[in-house]
């Protein structure tokens, strides 16, 4: 079946259950952003409040989560699109990976995407530190990419730039009420899986269940990535990305 006849109908007959971790970076001090603005933690907690009544509303079945499970819902409008989101007032997706070693393939991608765009832009000289979280996620309305039927179109699910088959696939998910999309990571070069969380309800515990510190550091060539505890060290060659035309010149 061609992506461009999938309907809401026939997408409900591919739903099955899917539950797990799934994993996400974001840079340390998120942790500690506001604390050098204060004398106190106590003044930091008011100061973050006065700072929550200037942001959107929360939707009410995201106001139990813990920040970093509810913040993609909250933002509107979207100011690009992604793989499962389109640009503008759109319905929100939290995006992480099944493995923490996919997030952070995934956070090196775009780390250098974001310097091969700014080309005047300078590495920075030590490594950036990066917390990695997981969130328990549950679903019986799960869309499976990488399996059965859908995962005929899979050239269409892992394009590296083009994203209107899997929006317009995201948009025929939420009409049969699917919560979750799991699918093939396009920038790990070990290929695992990632998902995309459609619905707060899809979160099966309101904060995260695990944390770890990881420190990554950009070469012109690549990157080195390292958890500090359990030890773990992982490379990424420049040319592990050299799938995604963005990257194909970049550090020449």
């Amino acid at each position: 079946m061609s992506s461009h006849t999938w309907t809401p109908d026939a997408l409900q007959y591919e739903l099955s259950s899917f539950s797990g971790v799934a994993w996400r970076l974001v840079e340390a001090q998120h942790q500690v952003s506001t604390l050098k603005l204060v004398d106190s933690l106590e003044e930091q907690e008011i100061l973050e409040d006065i700072l929550d009544t200037t942001k959107p509303p929360m939707p009410d079945d995201c106001r139990h989560l813990d920040y970093l499970l509810s913040t993609p819902f909250r933002y509107r409008p979207y100011p690009h699109g992604s793989r499962f989101r389109r640009s503008g007032v759109t319905p929100g997706v939290w995006y992480g990976a099944e493995a923490v070693q996919t997030a952070v393939a995934e956070m090196v991608f775009y780390k250098f995407l974001f310097y091969a765009e700014s080309p005047e832009t300078p590495l920075p000289d030590n490594a950036a530190e990066y917390t990695a979280f997981s969130a328990a996620i549950g679903s019986s309305a799960c869309l499976n990419l990488t399996t059965g039927v859908l995962s005929q179109d899979a050239v269409l699910w892992t394009h590296p730039t083009d994203y209107a088959a899997c929006q317009s696939l995201a948009d025929c998910a939420r009409e049969t009420g699917a919560e979750i999309i799991r699918y093939q990571s396009v920038r790990d070069p070990n290929l695992g899986n990632n998902v995309a969380v459609l619905s707060c309800r899809a979160f099966t515990r309101s904060e995260p269940v695990d944390r770890e510190s990881w420190r990554i550091h950009l070469t012109r060539t690549g990157a080195q990535a390292v958890r500090e505890h359990p030890r773990l060290g992982v490379e990424y060659p420049l040319r592990s990305f050299s799938g995604d035309p963005r990257l194909a010149r970049y550090g020449q």
